[in-house]
């Protein structure tokens, strides 16, 4: 379960669209499709498995309460950096979900 005084960040969940200009030409833009509240996970068992050294300050782990339709194509938006996402874990049956986020570079 997630408990609501834990979810203290606010986090973009962006898509990539593409929009046809005036002119006819293709481009492509990182649309938001939800703003929701997450928690930030600092240390994780998977980081504690890693060789020491290994593991990159970049990469975050937020948990959130389960939002359908999320694919890891999707980024993530926090404190005005892009985060791609690497890995979506589910948590319960549609309780939660954690996503396992790096920056994107």
């Amino acid at each position: 379960m997630i408990r609501a005084g834990k979810l203290d960040r606010r986090i973009v969940i962006e898509r990539e669209t593409e929009m046809v200009d005036d002119a006819g030409r293709v481009a492509r833009a990182w649309a938001p499709i939800a703003t929701v509240r997450a928690e930030l996970v600092t240390f994780t068992v998977e980081e504690e498995a890693r060789a020491f050294g290994e593991a990159s300050p970049a990469d975050l782990v937020f948990k959130l309460r389960y939002l359908p339709g999320i694919r890891t194509a999707d980024r993530v938006s926090y404190n005005g950096k892009a985060f791609n996402i690497r890995r979506i874990v589910e948590i319960g049956r549609r309780r939660g979900m954690e996503l396992r986020v790096e920056t994107s570079e």
